[in-house]
């Protein structure tokens, strides 16, 4: 295997989840060699890749196609903001969960309707109210122990939040 394809693989393993352009970042290649190589470790079946709200993430293949789904939803700030806080409460109302972040009820509702999508979340109605709950709670504080979301992650969580302010 080339050095490239291990410095790939390695960074892989130990940021499960990554998406395409932070590998190309954090390990300083060009775009058409990342690709290269990713296809490549892809092919022969030494990563896994998933395609979740416009970024394909890359994993080592260990990991199954529901965590890989968490996972990628994870590595959103936002996402991962309204899933600490659905750990930390339990069962929250969405209006609740904006309130708390501090963030506009539809970014939270928009959020939410991925982690539904993906049976992250689900909602029902307790107490005349509609509410959010984690349907596996330790499946997913399990896979947030594992990542470790990168700063570029984060700023540009930061900066689809600041347009969605901007834009309200």
């Amino acid at each position: 295997m080339s050095e490239t394809r291990t410095q790939i693989r390695e960074c892989v393993q130990t940021n499960p989840g990554i998406h395409f352009n932070e590998i190309s970042r954090t390990l300083d290649i060009a775009t058409g060699q990342t690709q290269y190589h990713l296809r490549r470790l892809h092919r022969t079946g030494v990563l896994v890749s998933e395609d979740l709200c416009g970024r394909t993430h890359y994993y080592p293949p260990t990991y199954g196609e529901h965590e890989r789904r968490v996972i990628a939803l994870l590595r959103r700030e936002t996402t991962r903001e309204i899933v600490l806080k659905l750990l930390e409460s339990g069962e929250t109302a969405p209006g609740e969960l904006a309130d708390r972040l501090d963030l506009a009820r539809s970014t939270v509702e928009w959020h939410l309707s991925n982690l539904i999508e993906y049976d992250v979340v689900h909602k029902r109605t307790a107490s005349g109210r509609v509410v959010a709950e984690l349907r596996e709670p330790e499946v997913v504080y399990r896979l947030l122990r594992e990542i470790e979301p990168r700063l570029s992650d984060r700023l540009a969580d930061r900066f689809a939040r600041l347009a969605d302010l901007l834009l309200e």
